[in-house]
């Protein structure tokens, strides 16, 4: 009897031993993964096709904001655009600083605002926190992204990112009733203005969601580690500030150092 001689080796990683086998069976394993991206593509735009086909609701409420610029309407946050993009940002009045998952999201939007720009979007964060104190923390941070405060307005509360401390039991977040530990909460909402000025609420999105604005977990997916949280206390506990990380050294010697 003719014996099939396996040549796969295995390579000890963190988390267990890996296969480790010819270019030919990667190759062949690698094209059969394929095309389960590729059915995942396909899927990403049949969703995103009946995501715009979502009926709208129109926005009478007349919430007001803080801007730099002075008390704005939501009308007038669209800087002239037909479409607003929220950021749903996490800080509340009274907090020293905004929420560390919030500000790995928005450590996103410069690059982004680039081009959303060009393609009729315009991209800002909405906080509850005083306007004074989100500048202050946008100039640690380093931010140019446009920050407004909706402080005093229901506009959080009404968008399901804002709750009663005495209800956080069961509040109504990301579309079903459910226990929450914060009276804060993430999350995307989307808008669209008419040529009168009459603007309607067309999406929100909330929990994980919002990753969507996370770019660098897209990336961490594609690595051999992929994001590496299953050991810590909560999936983000890695997450700092940027400003507070210890620098990344590199754990071997490598490209000429």
């Amino acid at each position: 009897m003719n014996t099939a001689i396996s040549d796969t080796t295995f390579v000890q990683t963190d988390a267990a031993d890996h296969p480790v086998v010819s270019r030919q069976r990667w190759l062949a394993a690698r094209k059969t993964l394929l095309e389960r991206e590729k059915e995942l593509t396909r899927l990403h735009d049949q969703v995103a096709r009946e995501r715009r086909a979502l009926p709208w609701v129109r926005v009478d409420k007349d919430y007001l904001f803080d801007t730099p610029q002075g008390p704005r309407r939501l009308t007038e946050l669209f800087a002239g655009r037909s479409q607003l993009m929220v950021q749903h940002f996490m800080f509340a009045p009274g907090w020293e600083q905004g929420c560390k998952s919030c500000s790995y999201m928005a450590d996103h939007n410069d690059g982004a605002n680039q081009h959303l720009a060009q393609r009729d979007v315009t991209l800002l964060a909405v906080s509850r926190a005083p306007l004074a104190e989100l500048l202050r923390f946008r100039e640690r941070m380093g931010w140019q992204f446009d920050w407004v405060s909706s402080h005093g307005s229901d506009f959080n509360r009404d968008f399901g990112v804002n709750f009663d401390p005495d209800a956080l039991s069961s509040v109504d977040y990301n579309y079903v009733e459910q226990p929450f530990p914060h009276i804060e909460a993430p999350g995307i909402s989307v808008f669209y203005r008419d040529a009168d000025g009459q603007v309607f609420h067309t999406y929100s999105r909330y929990g994980r969601g919002v990753e969507v604005m996370m770019h660098t977990y897209a990336l961490l997916d594609l690595t051999p580690k992929g994001r590496d949280e299953d050991a810590l206390e909560f999936t983000m506990a890695w997450v700092r500030h940027h400003d507070r990380y210890e620098p990344a050294a590199a754990k071997s010697a490598c490209c000429g150092s």
